[in-house]
């Protein structure tokens, strides 16, 4: 008896020391050569949390490669869609996933605008499409910490690059919190007035791998209206109530009960417009477990559900993408807001700077 007891002694610090030594573990960042672009290194970082959650970015576009977090049962798996290598982001089909968008995301009609009188035609590349701070190569720099580290993602978008005017200076922080948080902050001033809208494309699909479709997913945004959009999708400048159309989310719904065949590609115009941090949309993957909050200080999110993925193109691990089988949560000012007098401005000036923030927060719930 004093045998088995002295062993469940045993058993029970030896326990407890692993559980005090994995409380212990301390945030890193990690780094490996990814590829070149342009005759420049891309380079892939890993953000790591004291819970194993990890976080990879590369230098190009700015772009969130993994975000890999644990389901109910503690397996680790990846919740974003992504490639394996650099040529397959550096191709046409990889619809700017995770990377950060503008200078202006999302639409402008026509692709112009006009600004203290003055009309701005943006430059098109061969493929009738504005490049984008998405298609750049950025400056990294590592913040490391205790209870969180980060990295600092730096570009200077040049006077008339894709014709807008202004030296715009971008500063994009990642950070990775021991609370499972994902932590995205923008920091933007310019010597010329200038549109700026901007947000980060990550495409999720919180099954982490187990589903190809997002149909099951629940969704909850905390919004009452939407924009209405008329050809090519770019806003009218009409604000819709959400009660009783296939958009209301305002309660938790599953993504596929009331549109699977189409899909969704919308605007919402959130509640919270003080320009403070407030929660935006909550995601719950049923069959994982995983939960999503999402939070911004900005007035919109952009709801889409991968409706022009194909099986055509193929992600990590040589899968093949599926119709709708990830949905992007982008936050952000409006589309087309230079074009529309009514939408909240987005309209930078020298000697101001914008900010913004937006947090991704996971944790799981069930057993």
């Amino acid at each position: 008896m004093r045998r088995l007891i002295a062993l469940c002694l045993f058993i029970l610090m030896w326990a407890n020391a692993f559980v005090a030594s994995a409380q212990n573990v301390k945030p890193a960042i990690t780094k490996i050569l990814f590829g070149e672009a342009g005759g420049q290194k891309i380079y892939q970082y890993t953000l790591k949390n004291s819970k194993g959650m990890r976080v990879k970015v590369i230098n190009y576009g700015a772009t969130v490669t993994d975000i890999i977090t644990p389901d109910k049962n503690g397996e680790l798996g990846n919740v974003v869609l992504g490639f394996d290598s650099l040529k397959q982001y550096l191709s046409r089909d990889n619809a700017r996933m995770g990377a950060i968008r503008g200078r202006v995301t999302n639409r402008i009609a026509n692709n112009k605008f006009t600004l203290d009188g003055k009309e701005y035609l943006l430059t098109l590349n061969k493929n009738g499409e504005v490049l984008g701070i998405n298609k750049r190569i950025w400056n990294i720099e590592e913040i490391p910490g205790n209870k969180e580290v980060g990295l600092k993602v730096t570009y200077l978008s040049k006077d008339g690059e894709e014709g807008f005017p202004g030296n715009l200076n971008l500063t994009v922080t990642y950070t990775l919190t021991n609370d499972n948080e994902l932590k995205i902050n923008y920091l933007v001033t310019t010597d010329k007035p200038t549109p700026v809208v901007l947000t980060s494309h990550s495409y999720f699909n919180l099954s982490g791998g187990k589903t190809d479709k997002i149909l099951n997913t629940e969704l909850q945004v905390f919004a009452d209206q939407y924009l209405e959009t008329g050809k090519g999708g770019v806003p009218d400048g009409n604000y819709l109530d959400v009660k009783g159309t296939p958009f209301d989310f305002t309660s938790p719904e599953q993504i596929g009960a009331r549109n699977k065949g189409e899909g969704y590609d919308l605007t919402y115009i959130l509640r919270n417009n003080t320009g403070r941090l407030g929660l935006a949309a909550v995601a719950y993957e049923p069959i994982s477990g995983r939960v999503m909050q999402t939070y911004t200080t900005e007035p919109g999110v952009v709801f889409y559900t991968g409706n022009a993925l194909s099986e055509k193109v193929t992600g990590k691990g040589g899968k093949p993408f599926t119709k709708q089988g990830a949905f992007c949560l982008e936050t952000q000012h409006f589309p087309d807001s230079p074009n529309q007098p009514k939408f909240p401005g987005v309209i930078l000036r020298p000697g101001e700077t914008y900010t913004s923030e937006t947090i991704y927060k996971f944790s799981v719930r069930g057993n």
